[in-house]
């Protein structure tokens, strides 16, 4: 048996104010990874819930100290960061990313494991059926197609966190310090053979969902600017044809002027072309804006995270990956 079969695997959940869901994903999520038949361990991310999640989550940890470990951070920092911190402390050969809603069955991971041992080391997820909101899912195509239009990630589903990070990927992630940024994008953009399947999805069973419309289109504008450039660019290029255009312009009303003479008419049409050209200069200032917010937030390299507690079983040893058993 070859190593990528004996693989050990790091399953990470994020949680946020989960309480009410956490015993349905404990009664499902633990026979699945039983089933693989293999060494796992479950690292459970608390960010920062304001429910009883946390003493959920404990109680779980009592009942499985063997395989399950708890991360509370002392703060909501977002899922992606929560992500972040769950990476931190992973210790197998693969690591899976999933939610706590069960929107994406837990079983589905035996597929996650099956691509994995096959040779991928990203694997990104399709939802099919996709139980969700139609709003939500015209934007995330819109989305999509605008990601894809600035960027060189080729993501088919981005709002389907249910993945597969190999050892290396993982690692790679652990050494960057952004202090935003969208993981299954990172993941890919070092990934040497990634691969998507199609994954069952489910409606919510209960809670509601953490992102509204404004922190989709909050994590698209992070995830737009965080691995391009296109955007400055874009504005650059408009800057210059509007420039052209408006010399264009000035020279054409200069000979009118002299043929013509002076003229009161078209008052209105200048007021809406300078309203038009004042809209693009705020929305490139915007965009020029965010980028520095972005290094602003940087170079005052403070904490993505703080971890105020860690639950973990320190009698049980870490497991072992596979290439160092072998």
């Amino acid at each position: 048996m070859n190593a990528r079969t004996e693989a050990t695997v790091s399953v990470v959940i994020p949680c946020y104010n989960e309480e009410h869901g956490l015993q349905s994903l404990f009664t499902r999520l633990y026979p699945a990874l039983d089933a693989l038949h293999r060494q796992y361990e479950v690292i459970f991310v608390d960010d920062g819930s304001s429910d009883r999640t946390v003493a959920g989550l404990r109680e779980q940890f009592n009942k499985r100290p063997d395989v399950t470990r708890v991360v509370v951070l002392a703060r909501n920092v977002g899922q992606h960061m929560a992500i972040m911190a769950g990476f931190a402390q992973a210790r197998g050969d693969y690591t899976v990313t999933l939610d706590a809603d069960l929107q994406n069955p837990p079983e589905e991971i035996a597929n996650i494991i099956a691509a994995m041992d096959s040779g991928a080391d990203y694997v990104g997820t399709v939802r099919k059926n996709r139980h969700d909101a139609y709003w939500r899912k015209a934007a995330s195509r819109l989305m999509n197609r605008f990601r894809e239009q600035t960027t060189h990630i080729r993501i088919t589903d981005q709002g389907c966190m249910l993945r597969g990070y190999d050892r290396e990927i993982v690692d790679a992630i652990n050494s960057c310090v952004e202090v935003s940024t969208f993981v299954p994008a990172l993941g890919y953009t070092f990934a040497r053979n990634p691969v998507e399947i199609e994954v069952a999805h489910a409606e919510r069973a209960v809670g509601q969902s953490k992102y509204s419309l404004f922190r989709l289109i909050r994590l698209n504008f992070d995830l737009m600017t965080g691995f391009s450039v296109v955007p400055l660019q874009f504005f650059s290029m408009a800057g210059m044809v509007i420039s052209l255009v408006s010399l264009l312009g000035f020279v054409g009303l200069t000979i009118r002027r002299i043929v013509h003479g002076p003229e009161a008419e078209g008052l209105f049409t200048l007021f809406a072309i300078a309203f038009f050209l004042i809209g693009v200069l705020l929305m490139g200032v915007g965009v020029v804006g965010e980028y520095v917010g972005r290094i602003y937030e940087q170079v005052r390299q403070r904490p993505r995270y703080t971890v105020a507690a860690l639950l973990e079983q320190e009698s049980t040893e870490a497991i072992v990956p596979a290439k160092e058993r072998a």
